[in-house]
């Protein structure tokens, strides 16, 4: 494992739990709508398709400081390269493993058909505005982050050694190096 550089400002330790606030590739999906409304006029309503257009994003700050009081230890910012790729900057920035669950990060339907539209990975799209935290206890950190109305989950655990394990419910792997975002699959053949 390459050692991430960022700065360091939180702590993460083995036996935390891993917290996503927010929803995964949701800005990506709100960009590739406003781009391709026409388009995806063929396949969904129009009010389908507005209404994605019009839900955008509620973009919370990666600000540690702002998210200490409600239990979080770390924070990274899921943009460019989603969700998948904050995990593996995370796990890199602080030379520990993690083990996750895909199944149990945020999603919206409406990227997950999305994504099924144009054969991309939600979570590895662009999803700025949602959050992976690190916690001691991810269960209160959750429920602090819901009183403020914002969608919170459980993923998965900081772990000791360097393996980055996804848990696909039926069986397991390891998370890949991050890959150009999602985004530009679809953005760039205007």
């Amino acid at each position: 494992m390459r050692r991430i550089e960022r700065e360091n400002t939180g702590i993460i330790k083995p036996g935390q739990d891993l917290v996503i606030a927010g929803y995964a590739g949701l800005s990506g999906t709100v960009e590739i709508v406003k781009n391709k409304k026409e388009e995806l006029y063929q396949w969904f309503s129009r009010d389908y398709v507005d209404r994605i257009i019009e839900s955008g994003n509620t973009a919370l700050e990666g600000d540690l400081e702002k998210w200490k009081k409600f239990g979080a230890t770390e924070c990274e910012p899921t943009g460019e390269g989603g969700v998948l790729k904050a995990l593996w900057d995370l796990s890199g920035a602080y030379m520990t493993g993690i083990r996750f669950s895909l199944l149990k990060i945020p999603v919206k339907q409406e990227t997950i058909e999305i994504c099924e539209r144009y054969d991309l990975n939600p979570y590895r799209l662009f999803g700025e505005g949602c959050l992976l935290f690190s916690a001691d206890n991810g269960g209160d950190l959750v429920h602090a982050l819901k009183e403020q109305g914002i969608h919170a989950a459980v993923i998965g655990k900081v772990t000791g050694g360097i393996k980055r394990i996804i848990d696909h419910g039926e069986s397991i792997g390891f998370l890949d190096r991050p890959s150009e975002d999602e985004l530009y699959k679809v953005l760039s053949h205007k």
